[in-house]
């Protein structure tokens, strides 16, 4: 579904012209314009202007326009096109196929969109600073553990350590 087509504009339309072309569709596509229409007519008109209300959402954000424009017309994807039947909306992740980085070829192990969208996210950069959060205390419980031997046991290695207890509880069975 191409949101642009649908509001019948050029890529490069303003803000102006989506208002007006959305206000101008709107008036035509209301659902109580088609109360006393046939149910034929009222369906039809209440899932284009449906369409069209998804459509000027999309395009009058600018974030969610320039990920719409990204995604359904970047030159660097293969195909373009739109999101899929159902648009932008709630079954986005649903109907999202994902498109192969030209360069790649046809290989479906490496999609570069997936993965860029993918270390975006949030979660997952929350879960990397946790991660790290917990290598590095696991680092300095292991060094902090080495000095404080060190520091109680100078001048004795650990392996030595063992050797001494070994010989100490080998002392005590035969002594018993």
């Amino acid at each position: 579904m191409d949101y642009y087509e649908i509001l019948g504009l050029r890529r490069s339309a303003t803000k102006e012209e989506i208002k007006e072309a959305f206000r101008t569709l709107a008036l035509k596509l209301h659902p109580d314009r088609h109360s006393q229409s046939p149910r034929e007519v009222k369906e039809t008109a209440t899932h284009r202007f449906k369409q069209v209300s998804e459509a000027y959402d999309v395009l009058v954000d600018d974030r969610k326009r320039a990920d719409y424009n990204l995604r359904s017309g970047n030159p660097f994807y293969a195909g373009g096109g739109s999101y899929g039947r159902s648009g932008y909306g709630a079954t986005y992740r649903k109907e999202y196929r994902p498109r192969t980085w030209r360069g790649c070829g046809d290989n479906p192990l490496f999609d570069l969109d997936f993965l860029v969208r993918f270390v975006r996210r949030r979660g997952f950069l929350l879960n990397v600073a946790f991660a790290s959060v917990l290598l590095g205390g696991a680092v300095i419980v292991e060094r902090s553990g080495e000095a404080l031997w060190r520091i109680n046991n100078s001048g004795k290695s650990f392996e030595e350590m063992i050797e001494a207890i070994e010989k100490v509880k080998t002392h005590k069975d035969q002594g018993s």
